[in-house]
């Protein structure tokens, strides 16, 4: 909870209360659990409200007067008469470089397109999908072989500090509201698993974009012997010739697999009802020699 961390550690906020999703059932016992911001707000001795619907706790936030409230990834539309009691306003820190890739999705996003560089947006929030005006931005680059999930932790680490400035410079004046340019948008709808299907015929680069940018969740995945291969990891290979899903050949142990242009090596995957495993492992236990059937 890096944003959270960054607001406890500045001596000039004061946290007056965390909000935060309900507890959930989790694991294989379905046990109540709660959300990790709450564990980390109650570290800190914080007041921590979990409504069900953020207009239950409306009054209460009245109350307290607040200079300005900052939301990461809270999951809720606010309605309008919460966005108002917000002080100055609720500032959001969103993963991507605004206008591009507003939505749910924007790390994945970001890696499907290729896009070399990244970062976060904090912006105050209208009634609009992160169409607000931006107090601030901050570039990071994404590396080459760079998950979805390594992604968005970095880009959660470099926001708090950035998020917290953002706070400080909307309620002292210091940081101009700056309209978005609307037509210049772009969009991250919410994934699922049937986006996360690998076309086996499409180039080596573009699979690789999709392993990378549905892990870890959904799980870029094929089929092998008529049941669901999640690939987890794989290196993208230009100079493999062969049918798409071939096994055709193996570098260390690992299998490679001929695509539409070029090859992949399947460095870590996952058989149906299985934990994830090194492609070594999945090559001596499985003896793969096509995939996508």
């Amino acid at each position: 909870m890096p944003a959270l961390r960054a607001f406890v550690e500045a001596d000039d906020v004061e946290v007056v209360a965390v909000v935060t999703n309900p507890d959930r059932p989790a694991g294989r016992g379905y046990k109540l659990t709660p959300p990790p911001v709450k564990v980390t707000a109650l570290d800190a001795g914080l007041e921590v409200w979990q409504p069900q619907k953020p207009r239950e706790r409306l009054d209460d936030l009245k109350a307290l007067d607040v200079d300005a409230c900052a939301v990461v990834a809270y999951g809720s539309i606010l309605p309008q008469d919460v966005l108002d009691v917000g002080g100055k306003g609720f500032v959001n820190l969103h993963f991507s470089l605004l206008p591009a890739w507003r939505g749910a999705a924007p790390v994945p996003a970001s890696i499907l397109a290729g896009d070399t560089t990244t970062g976060v947006t904090c912006f105050r929030l209208d009634a609009g999908m992160d169409t607000g005006d931006v107090l601030t931005r901050h570039e990071v680059r994404i590396l080459p072989d760079e998950t979805s999930g390594e992604l968005t932790a970095r880009l959660a680490e470099a926001g708090g500090p950035v998020l917290v400035d953002a706070i400080r410079g909307l309620v002292d004046g210091s940081l101009p509201l700056q309209p978005q340019d609307h037509d210049a948008a772009t969009y991250a709808s919410k994934i699922n698993a049937e986006d996360a299907r690998l076309d086996l015929t499409d180039s080596a680069e573009v699979l690789d974009r999709m392993i990378r940018g549905y892990n870890p969740m959904p799980g870029a995945h094929t089929t092998f012997d008529g049941t669901r291969l999640k690939i987890h990891r794989a290196v993208p290979m230009l100079d493999v010739d062969g049918t798409p899903g071939a096994v055709v050949g193996d570098v260390d142990g690992r299998p490679v697999i001929a695509v539409g242009r070029g090859g992949l090596r399947l460095d870590q995957v996952q058989p149906a009802g299985k934990p994830r495993m090194d492609g070594r492992d999945f090559a001596n236990g499985y003896r793969p020699e096509r995939l996508g059937s």
